[in-house]
């Protein structure tokens, strides 16, 4: 789509990142560390200063503390971290319970390494888990559940009693969890990111992932982290020891540096929630449905009043014609549920949402 974009001079709010500055500060901090020549490996796990800082970061959000020398490791990206866990964790013919819709990595990831996905369907129009169904669709074969809250492309996040139902079932059948928190710091209307790690009885079964590029409007950066209990991460370092080895260097301290100043990330939720209610007003007065996202930079508009046609062809369309591009929900489903939803992401500025939001109110 971001491809089609450009080929048509279209407003992209289809692929997932911002078109606006990155803080100078963080910049200037890479070029610093950078003269200051650290230009060659970093550490495996990550460099130990980025690692307590992120250590502290978890354990005054979520109240659980990891240690920084064998239970956190940074990654090259949230989606290295991800792929790693599953190379490390599931083997041939182990079953991987995925939701649907999901993010387009997991599948991948686990058919690569022998494992054999099982997908079990968020339940429409809200996009609930039913807890009954996945327990249905447990084997003795079941390795792990993946979980994603803030949920991308669907703009959910999971409640309390969503985490209740998982300690019970992962307990009761002896499941690894792994949960993509990349968009944790995104959640809206004074609600709050209840994060895995929060969970004192998932621990010792729980992966957790997270990604800076998303926190800090710096996608290209592909740096993120994994936190999980000595006894998994020591496996997942025999992977990542060889698919990556290290992570960016000067990046890495850059960043350790800028967490420091904890208001750099939790005034996110206030910074993304304007924008997105920017976007929701401006698309109030057009044909498209909209319910508002809990979590992420990405809003679910419906166009079931403007036309019968495919998710699929709508995408194409309104990028070709109108000029503004977003991404269909039906891709992202196991069982390519078309229910006339497309993703548009507000991670913009102004002036963009407002430009392509003056587009989609005349369709």
């Amino acid at each position: 789509m971001s491809k089609l974009a450009m080929e048509n001079n279209a407003i992209n709010l289809s692929q997932g990142y911002p078109d606006f500055e990155v803080d100078p500060t963080l910049i200037n901090s890479v070029a610093k560390y950078m003269k200051l020549g650290f230009n060659q490996y970093a550490p495996m796990p990550g460099v130990l200063k980025l690692r307590e800082v992120i250590s502290r970061k978890i354990s005054n959000s979520y109240n659980q503390y990891y240690n920084e020398n064998d239970e956190i490791t940074v990654t090259a990206g949230a989606t290295q971290a991800i792929f790693t866990t599953i190379s490390a964790l599931i083997h041939p013919k182990d079953e991987v319970i995925i939701f649907s819709p999901s993010f387009d990595c997991y599948q991948p990831a686990v058919e690569l390494n022998g494992g054999i996905p099982i997908f079990v369907e968020l339940e429409s129009p809200d996009f609930k888990v039913n807890w009954e169904t996945l327990e249905e669709s447990i084997s003795s074969k079941t390795r792990m559940i993946i979980i994603n809250s803030p949920h991308n492309p669907l703009g959910t996040v999971l409640s309390n009693q969503d985490m209740v139902n998982l300690e019970r079932i992962s307990e009761k059948y002896d499941l690894l969890i792994l949960s993509d928190e990349v968009y944790e710091h995104l959640v809206y209307d004074n609600k709050k990111h209840l994060s895995i790690c929060s969970y004192p009885k998932l621990f010792n079964r729980a992966i957790a992932t997270f990604s800076f590029g998303k926190t800090f409007h710096v996608t290209g950066w592909k740096l993120g982290y994994v936190v999980a209990p000595k006894h998994l991460m020591s496996e997942i370092r025999k992977v990542h020891q060889f698919n990556v080895f290290s992570a960016n260097h000067p990046l890495q301290l850059a960043i350790a540096d800028y967490l420091e100043n904890e208001e750099h990330f939790l005034s996110l939720n206030h910074f993304y929630q304007q924008k997105r209610d920017l976007f929701l007003e401006i698309i109030s007065a057009s044909r498209f449905l909209a319910k508002a996202c809990a979590g992420t930079y990405f809003q679910l508009l419906n166009f079931s009043l403007i036309s019968e046609i495919a998710d699929t062809e709508m995408a194409k369309k309104l990028t070709i014609e109108n000029g503004v591009a977003s991404i269909p929900i039906s891709v992202f489903s196991h069982f390519k549920k078309d229910e006339q939803n497309l993703r548009f992401c507000f991670a913009k500025k102004e002036e963009t949402l407002k430009r392509a939001g003056d587009i989609l109110v005349k369709i």
